[in-house]
């Protein structure tokens, strides 16, 4: 690449900044770092060694000459606005990675420091210029970035396969299960007079056994749902879900008199499907804890509130059901941990893994408060404004 004749050096008026301090000029000269000094207008009035070995010039080719004579053309707009920010004040100074051309025509990316000089009354006199070559970072961060990917996908189809083998042996598993349940229920059915108590008993574990398997897989399958869903983002009315979950917990239950107090207008983005299938999981647990130590009076009393705080909507299930010891809140959003036992209305210990996963799918968390006789209050907090993994990873 050759240059074109350069234009006599233009120096600062007032003095010559190469002269004026030879210390600076030396240590320019021993800098293994490249450092020129830049008129106003652009041209190199002086440059050291290490920064013409690295454009691949001799200094006498490159002092006198326009900076964008050797700026990739793909940099010179940007250039050209960052010598106008500096000149005018709107930047003190420039920390850039930008493209140069080497003399073999090869692309050179560096690393550029720009400060401008200025006098006693504050008017820009020259630019002081630090380059450092960044072609190995560069070269080394691509590589590094195409095998983190490439190690991301394949941790996703691993994440994949096993998702499937589990969705796949979940399926296997529901037919004998409820070959074990129909065939339980007609042994039930046309030998229950010619069984015993004993009999019985263990006949009723088996299809009670059975029955819980079969949940169980359901919850799980419930769990990968929520976990690999796809997320829809939109304006969501927690209030009406809320609601709705009240009268599925309602219907399913009709032997229990149940007081739900949902407050109006809780709003958040979020994906609809996902947040009723925790609202289903928190509002359930307090349902089936509540009453428990109400005595003669057993109606379940929930109440679901929210309130609105730096972009954060703090959503509320409150019960007035048996509680938990807080020493133990650790385990509770573990799969498989209980804190009840069946005779107490333990579930599988997934539904509030279930719940968690949805809040921070939704870049949420869950939070729970409750003393032992004197019920639970779970706390969801989702911003208002949505911040789903999809958003910010997509």
């Amino acid at each position: 690449m050759n240059l074109p004749h350069p234009l006599p050096p233009t120096l600062p008026a007032g003095d010559d900044p190469a002269a004026a301090d030879g210390r600076f000029r030396e240590a320019m000269k021993a800098s293994n770092i490249g450092m020129a000094i830049v008129s106003l207008d652009g041209v190199w009035l002086e440059l050291n060694p290490a920064l013409c070995a690295m454009l691949g010039y001799r200094v006498e080719e490159l002092r006198g000459h326009h900076y964008s004579e050797v700026t990739h053309p793909d940099d010179l707009a940007i250039s050209q606005n960052l010598v106008a920010a500096l000149v005018s004040g709107e930047l003190a100074s420039v920390d850039e990675h930008k493209r140069y051309l080497h003399r073999d025509g090869s692309e050179l990316w560096v690393q550029l420091n720009v400060a401008v000089m200025r006098d006693e009354d504050g008017a820009a006199r020259y630019f002081i210029s630090h380059m450092r070559d960044i072609r190995g970072e560069r070269e080394a961060g691509i590589a590094l970035s195409a095998r983190v990917a490439e190690h991301g996908a394949a941790l996703d189809a691993s994440h994949r396969q096993l998702q499937l083998f589990a969705d796949a042996v979940a399926h296997d598993l529901r037919a004998p299960l409820r070959s074990i349940e129909s065939f339980s229920a007609l042994l039930a059915d046309r030998a229950g007079e010619r069984l015993n108590d004993t009999d019985r008993d263990y006949l009723a574990r088996i299809r009670a056994a059975a029955s819980r398997m079969t949940g169980l897989l359901a919850m799980l399958t419930e769990l990968s749902h929520v976990t690999r869903a796809e997320m829809r983002i939109a304006p969501v009315d927690l209030s009406l879900l809320a609601d709705w979950v009240g009268a599925e917990l309602q219907d399913a239950d009709p032997a229990r008199r149940g007081q739900i107090e949902v407050q109006p207008g809780l709003q958040v983005e979020g994906d609809e499907r996902l947040l009723k299938v925790m609202l289903t999981q928190l509002m359930h647990n307090a349902w089936k804890f509540s009453g428990v130590e109400a005595g003669a009076d057993e109606t379940v009393r929930i109440e679901v509130a929210g309130e609105a705080r730096d972009g954060v909507l703090a959503l509320t299930v409150c019960d007035r059901g048996s509680g938990f010891d807080m020493r133990y809140a650790h385990k509770l959003f573990e799969p498989f941990q209980r804190l009840h036992g069946p005779d107490q209305g333990g579930g599988h210990g997934l539904g509030l893994a279930i719940a968690q996963r949805v809040a921070e799918r939704h870049r949420g968390r869950l939070l729970a408060q409750s003393e032992p006789g004197q019920g639970s209050t779970f706390t969801v907090e989702l911003p208002l404004v949505s911040r789903g993994e999809e958003n910010a990873d997509a």
